[in-house]
């Protein structure tokens, strides 16, 4: 999604100049009140008030299930709401980019599906999300024990500012007698509020991917459940589970080997051997199919961030929630979801590195470096040819050797790619639509599949559907329509070219089907996501990025600015002048004026770097804030000549 980041780099980082706001006294912001047409979840069913949160510290977390950053919010909270029990709730805000995730029985489902225990308000109109003046997820808001918003911070990487902020609230609220202990608000165990998990779940609960068997079963990533399941042939019957069902990294046999949320799945060459995308421990790990033993193969368990390294010996390099791994070229891919981009690993050298992105998020074709991604989340190979599902931007990707464009395998030696679109047009259009690829659209694929006949079967999560690709006609079909959250398939192992196997995640199975010799045609869909564009004036337009060090740490010039503000625009036109990249966090851009560029979308991509202030060491402990924003904004004569945009702080 909109993607942020905080972690000590490999060298330390320059400082920002001036620009950066100095410290200043908190603001005193009244919280809005909590709104949100479909109601709570996590709270037997009764409506929370920051009335009766007053008392308490509140972090609201702004999040949308399809966004990994914002799920890596959630893993990063568990840890502050469990020592920080006492004092301070957290409180979801779902507030949907996809038609989708508006529907209240799949927040429910995804609730259930992350494990998220606090409160969570399902806001499908966007009301509290308008309120607080949100423009990213995901966005965490700091309330404190009185009912005033005292922070703001964009993106992910920023929980170990908030934390201090929440031990100086706790202190001071404390000493005036407004601090509430005890009587947390904490979540039942099950979703309270909502409609009852459904349908019951079989072996599987949220399954992932598939991966069809040398002897015709089939492994799964049981998601949910933190493990593998080997399915006998019916794609019904286990065999085996491999992973002891616990949060975790932990190598060993398949009682004892743990796992959190694993993915996508291949087969190494010679087929003992499975490769695994662990992706909430940020790892590849290694299962031997004969013993059910699992390794690590690749990644720290860590996160990676910006300014790490991002190629080196596997076990030393992070790596950041792959999603999907597939053997293609000699290597594996790795469809690297939390930062836009696709890595290879080459078991052979025991190496990992970044091949294809520039960690930006958009639709961007071109030089594998150069491209951008949002959120790739599966991968297929046919000759020639790596599909990806981008899923952020409902569109399906093609990456070939830059002189087999034509999808021939044209291996040269070399490691020259580039980046293709088949089916898409960017962050915020997608669809159910039918015809020629130019045209077509999906909603939030999360799976790509390679057919017999050449074409490719793309998973179409958020649409409920299975639809085709074929290069050779450039259509877009519909194969089945009424399935529930399909994130992956597979041709069946036994069958001779028209039966597929789909991952129905939110119905927790596998579904046998056969593809039909005609394609379904389904009514024409189209969509945009639903927030209020911006009015902005022609002309000049004053871009600010709000950045202010969290409370604790400072900005340091000992080595050159340490920020860097990228800026483009969907459509390039819309932007007469300020594209490109920089070291401020304020710039001067000019809207066109000329007839025609009347509405688009502005994407600022902003970083910067804060520092401990008590390590006085040569190399201070220090914290990369890294954000995107896709702005929808309308030309407007009596719009804005100034956007403000809030990285960390509050703009005052």
């Amino acid at each position: 999604m909109n993607d942020s980041a905080s972690t000590p780099p490999a060298t330390p980082p320059a400082s920002p100049r001036s620009h950066a706001r100095p410290p200043a006294r908190r603001p005193r912001v009244r919280a809005p009140e909590l709104t949100g047409r479909g109601g709570w979840l996590n709270t037997g069913g009764e409506a929370l008030t920051l009335g009766a949160l007053r008392g308490k510290c509140v972090i609201l977390d702004f999040w949308t299930f399809c966004c990994v950053n914002c799920l890596h919010v959630l893993d990063e909270l568990r840890e502050l709401e469990e020592r920080h029990r006492d004092t301070t709730v957290v409180v979801g805000v779902h507030s949907p980019k996809f038609v989708h995730e508006a529907e209240h029985s799949a927040v429910v489902d995804a609730v259930e599906r992350y494990g998220v225990e606090h409160p969570v308000l399902d806001d499908p109109d966007l009301a509290t999300w308008k309120q607080y003046a949100v423009r990213a997820w995901p966005t965490l808001v700091v309330i404190d024990p009185e009912g005033y918003v005292v922070a703001q911070h964009a993106g992910e990487g920023h929980v170990h500012a908030i934390e201090r902020l929440v031990g100086e609230l706790e202190a001071e609220h404390a000493a005036k007698g407004t601090l509430r202990r005890g009587d947390g608000l904490g979540a039942p165990p099950a979703v309270a509020g909502g409609a009852p998990p459904e349908p019951a779940a079989t072996s599987l609960r949220f399954p992932g991917k598939a991966l069809a068997l040398p002897d015709g079963g089939y492994l799964v990533s049981d998601t949910t459940r933190h493990r593998l399941v080997e399915l006998a042939a019916d794609g019904e019957t286990p065999v085996r589970r491999i992973g002891s069902g616990e949060r975790g990294l932990a190598d060993g046999g398949p009682d004892s080997a743990r796992f959190n949320e694993p993915q996508g799945l291949t087969l190494l060459p010679g087929g003992r051997h499975a490769l695994v995308a662990d992706t909430v421990n940020h790892a590849l790990r290694r299962v031997d199919l004969e013993t059910g033993e699992v390794v690590t193969a690749a990644g720290t368990g860590a996160q990676w961030w910006q300014g790490a390294p991002d190629e080196g010996r596997a076990r030393e390099v992070a790596l950041s929630s792959p999603w999907d791994v597939a053997w293609f070229e000699g290597r594996v891919w790795i469809a690297m979801a939390g930062v836009h981009q696709l890595w290879t690993y080459d078991p052979e050298a025991d190496t990992v590195r970044a091949a294809a992105g520039t960690t930006n998020e958009g639709l961007v074709d071109g030089p594998a470096p150069q491209a951008w991604f949002a959120q790739p989340s599966g991968l297929a190979v046919t000759p020639g040819r790596l599909w990806i599902a981008d899923s952020e931007t409902s569109a399906l990707r093609w990456l070939a050797r830059t002189d087999s464009t034509d999808g021939t395998d044209g291996t040269d030696g070399t490691d020259d790619f580039t980046v293709h679109t088949a089916v898409g047009t960017g962050l915020f259009d997608f669809g159910h639509r039918d015809g020629p690829a130019e045209q077509a659209l999906f909603q939030h694929p999360l799976g790509v599949t390679a057919l017999p006949d050449g074409s490719v079967a793309v998973s179409d999560t958020y649409n409920h559907a299975l639809r085709r690709y074929h290069p050779g006609t450039g259509e877009v079909t519909t194969l089945a329509t009424d399935l529930r959250e399909p994130s992956g398939a597979v041709p069946a192992p036994d069958g001779d070219g028209t039966d597929i196997v789909v991952v129905e995640s939110a119905r927790h199975r596998l579904t046998r089907l056969r593809l039909p010799d005609e394609a379904v045609r389904v009514a024409a869909a189209a969509h945009r996501t639903q927030r209020a564009a911006t009015d902005v004036a022609p002309g000049d337009l004053r871009l600010d990025v709000v950045f202010q060090p969290p409370p604790g740490q400072k900005l340091d010039d000992r080595y050159g600015p340490s920020t860097r503000l990228v800026v483009s625009a969907t459509p390039p036109e819309l932007l007469a002048d300020g594209a490109g990249e920089g070291t401020e966090l304020s710039r001067q851009v000019r809207i066109a004026e000329r007839a025609g560029a009347t509405e688009g979308v502005l994407h600022v991509s902003a970083m910067a770097a804060s520092c401990d202030e008590a390590d006085a060491s040569e190399y201070p402990a220090c914290h990369v804030h890294q954000q995107d924003w896709g702005v929808p904004v309308r030309v407007s004569p009596s719009g804005a000549s100034r956007l403000p945009l809030v990285l960390a702080g509050l703009d005052g």
